[in-house]
């Protein structure tokens, strides 16, 4: 996708998945109103269309100063709700200096090619397991769920994980804070 992508969401999904304008906006309506029952705005009528490869990179830099949930929190919120050009350097820079990134690194990063093989290893790997739509979510690296779902579908499926893997126990050796490791790429909960 270009960074300039000169159509609007609904046009995009329309196109995308051969259904009519309206159906799109219904669509749209429909997240918008989800997105509003847990406290967010989303704003599919000013969104601005782009290609996200530069944001992916930018995330990349903010995870090598411990900074990766923050700048993927902003860029969402920039995205959603402010409608703002996430394919944009000078929007990226600004953005990432919001969240307490180096604006001189940051720019340098952006016009060059670095972090370009992190993203592409995460798309990757993403394909590897199946990531075809978000949300996507992945249980044990082998029990996948995609798209919005409603909790009793996830308390279902734990539950299915369970019967089938069978119970995890923290490792008490290593101390209450230590058996459970969480980073920017999900959380692991040892074997016993």
């Amino acid at each position: 996708m270009e960074r300039d992508v000169g159509k609007n969401m609904y046009e995009k999904l329309a196109e995308k998945y051969g259904m009519s304008l309206e159906q799109a906006k219904s669509n749209c309506r429909n997240i918008e109103q989800m997105a509003s029952e847990v406290g967010l705005n989303y704003q599919f009528d000013t969104m601005i269309l782009t290609n996200t490869f530069d944001a992916h990179r930018l995330t990349m830099l903010a995870k090598s100063h411990g900074l990766m949930q923050e700048m993927t929190e902003r860029i969402l919120r920039a995205y959603f709700t402010e409608s703002k050009h996430i394919g944009d350097h000078a929007t990226l820079t600004e953005l990432a200096v919001e969240v307490g990134l180096n604006r001189d690194e940051v720019a340098t990063m952006l016009t060059s090619g670095d972090m370009s093989d992190e993203v592409r290893a995460d798309q990757q790997e993403a394909a590897s397991i199946g990531v075809r739509s978000v949300p996507f979510f992945l249980i044990n690296r082998k029990y996948s769920l995609t798209g919005a779902q409603p909790t009793d579908v996830f308390v279902q499926a734990l539950q299915q994980v369970y019967s089938q893997d069978g119970p995890y126990e923290l490792d008490t050796d290593m101390g209450v804070d230590e058996g459970l490791s969480c980073d920017e790429n999900g959380c692991e909960i040892p074997r016993k």
